[in-house]
């Protein structure tokens, strides 16, 4: 299984970010062309930090503040690939939902919202998108301390909205030995929205690339760069433990369900679902199930009990799950005349696949862009790795 780890021992930026990835090997035209339909075409550069040869990215964008929407429209309209397009809008949703914590609703993005932030979110998110990882892990991220001046004035470090997103998240972090920022709201967002598995749950695994992303900042004797490697490890299908949530709610709406469901698959569910069931006293309601990891139930609760206003949740703790052996495989078709690549996850038993599935939100971003539908997407993909695996002769006809 290929894996990204990122270890930010010296904090993270969005420019940081981008660096390491492109020294990992990420398409460096890809990143460009994303980058450059939003802002001036960036500088990458190899650069030296105390040492160590870093890339460094500069978006050369002139600061320009923008609302919600702003950063939407912008985001929807680049030339990143769909799959990176839907993972920056999640990216900005995490951010603007940290804003509206600290500074009520319709808050603006202030320096997280201006056209360099977006143009950092969108090439951090065509880099992963380019590398095909499988999962990605985030060790603890140092933070900083001591104070800094943004649009509201002097602020303590970490940034309110860099703690607010943290908190959302299962990222751990550590204090750091600097007095200046080390995470920026920004690599907040961006380590929080790519993360996917805790780095302790790895295992063995054999590092097959190390990229360092180079901070602006180049002070003697510490080495101002985010380190990422390309971890190789095996996943067997032994099975897994996870948590199973439940409440039973019958005074919720169709559309606040369907909401909670995305927003708990957003902050890491593994699967979650609503069944009618019939209630005391003959009532109508509903059963929200959530499937997930034991790290990440405390966060879930608290996403249930906001959005579906319960009074008390069920937790079965640590169900053992049996995990069939599983692979993503990027598959590349024409469609409507447009390349497109899409991920295609493949279970396993007895050295053949068993099942195979388009990914959902990839698929359903270039729906969206092509403005077709989402079944023409998955059938032509899927199609096209049903020939792939016989031809391979991992696939049964």
């Amino acid at each position: 299984m290929k894996v990204l780890l990122f270890d930010p021992f010296n904090g993270a930026a969005g420019d940081m970010i981008i660096g390491s990835l492109l020294d990992l090997g990420a398409d460096e035209g890809f990143v460009r062309a994303a980058m450059r339909s939003v802002v001036g075409e960036p500088t990458i550069e190899r650069v030296d930090r105390s040492g160590i040869q870093a890339i460094q990215v500069r978006t050369n964008a002139p600061v320009q503040h923008r609302s919600l929407d702003e950063v939407l429209d912008i985001v929807a309209g680049s030339d990143a690939p769909a799959a990176a397009r839907e993972m920056a809008r999640r990216v900005f949703l995490r951010i603007h939902r940290a804003e509206e914590s600290i500074h009520g609703e319709g808050a603006h993005f202030h320096e997280v919202g201006a056209d360099d932030a977006i143009a950092d979110v969108l090439g951090a998110c065509t880099a992963l998108h380019s590398l095909g990882v499988e999962k990605v892990a985030v060790h603890p991220v140092a933070l900083g301390r001591g104070f800094a001046v943004g649009a509201h004035g002097t602020f303590p470090i970490p940034a309110p909205a860099t703690v607010a997103i943290l908190a959302e998240s299962n990222l751990a972090t550590v204090p750091g030995n600097e007095e200046r920022e080390l995470c920026t709201p920004t690599g907040a967002a961006l380590l929080a929205e790519f993360s996917t598995t805790r780095s302790q749950d790895l295992g063995p695994a054999a590092i097959r690339a190390v990229g360092y992303g180079a901070g602006s900042r180049n002070p003697p004797g510490r080495p101002n760069v985010l380190r990422s490697m390309i971890l190789e490890t095996e996943e067997k299908g032994h099975g897994d433990r996870v948590d199973i949530l439940e409440t039973n709610v019958d005074d919720v709406t169709g559309e606040a369900l369907a909401y909670t469901l995305g927003r708990l698959m957003e902050e890491g569910a593994r699967d979650a679902s609503a069944s009618p069931i019939v209630m005391k006293k003959g009532r109508s309601g509903h059963l929200v199930r959530v499937i997930c990891r034991p790290e990440a139930t405390d966060r879930l609760v608290g996403v249930m009990a906001a959005e579906l206003g319960t009074l008390g949740i069920r937790c079965i703790p640590m169900v053992h799950r049996s995990v069939a052996e599983r692979t993503v495989e990027r598959i590349t078709v024409s469609l409507r005349g447009q390349e497109i690549a899409v991920d295609v996850k493949c279970g396993w038993s007895g050295g053949k696949i068993t099942s195979f599935k388009a990914e959902y939100e990839q698929a359903a971003a270039y729906a969206r862009d092509l403005g077709i539908p989402l079944r023409e997407v998955t059938g032509t993909v899927e199609a096209a790795a049903r020939r792939i695996f016989l031809e391979r002769g991992v696939l049964d006809p």
